[in-house]
C-alpha cells in the first residue's frame, strides 16, 4: 500500500476559520462524519481523497469541521488514529470550496492540525502528533506549525507546538 502523505498548504494559522474576502472569523466546530454525511463526501463533489476507505478503517476516527452556526456544510475533513503514545494524522483535506487561490475560508488546515493536538492533549498523549508528508512540504511544516523532521517523510508535532496550536484555535486550559 502507498503511503500518501499530506499535501495540504498551512495557508495561515487563524484564531478558528476566517472569511478570504471579508476577513471575518467563524468559531468552529469539529465532530465524527456520520455516514449520511460520507455519501456527499465523493471525488464527483470535488474531494480529492477517498474518504470511505479512511471512514471504513477500524481504528481511525474521521471528523469534520464546520462553522458553529452553520454545522451542515462541511469545511473539511482528518483522519486520526490514536497510538500507544501519539496521534496518527493520515489524512486531512479542505473542503473543494476552501482550496486554491478563490478558497471562501482560510485557516482550516491549521485548525484541523490544531485539533488533532488537542485529541493527543485530551487523551493523555501530551500533544504529541505525527504524521507523513509529502516531501516538497517538509520545510512548510516546520515553518507554519513547529513541526519537527524526524526523517524521511515523517514530522512530529511535540508537546511545545501543539500546544501553541491548541491555544490558537481552541484557547486550551489543559
Amino acid at each position: 500500500m502507498k503511503i500518501r502523505g499530506l499535501d495540504s498548504e498551512i495557508d495561515k494559522l487563524t484564531n478558528s476559520i476566517e472569511n478570504r474576502v471579508s476577513g471575518d472569523q467563524f468559531r468552529t466546530t469539529l465532530s465524527l462524519l456520520s455516514f449520511e454525511e460520507l455519501k456527499k463526501v465523493t471525488k464527483k463533489s470535488g474531494w480529492v481523497f477517498n474518504w470511505k476507505n479512511e471512514f471504513k478503517s477500524q481504528n481511525r476516527e474521521v471528523f469534520k469541521l464546520t462553522i458553529e452556526d452553520n454545522p451542515q456544510i462541511i469545511q473539511g475533513i482528518i483522519s486520526l488514529e490514536e497510538k500507544e503514545d501519539h496521534v496518527f494524522m493520515h489524512l486531512l483535506e479542505n473542503s473543494p470550496v476552501n482550496k486554491g487561490h478563490e478558497k471562501m475560508y482560510i485557516g482550516v488546515a491549521g485548525n484541523l492540525v490544531a485539533f488533532a493536538c488537542k485529541i493527543s492533549l485530551e487523551r493523555g498523549h501530551e500533544g504529541n502528533v505525527a504524521f507523513i508528508s509529502k516531501t516538497q512540504l517538509i520545510e512548510h511544516y516546520v515553518n507554519t506549525l513547529g513541526a519537527f523532521h524526524f526523517g524521511g517523510r515523517l514530522m512530529i508535532l511535540n508537546p511545545s507546538a501543539a500546544l501553541n496550536l491548541v491555544n490558537k484555535y481552541f484557547n486550551y486550559e489543559g
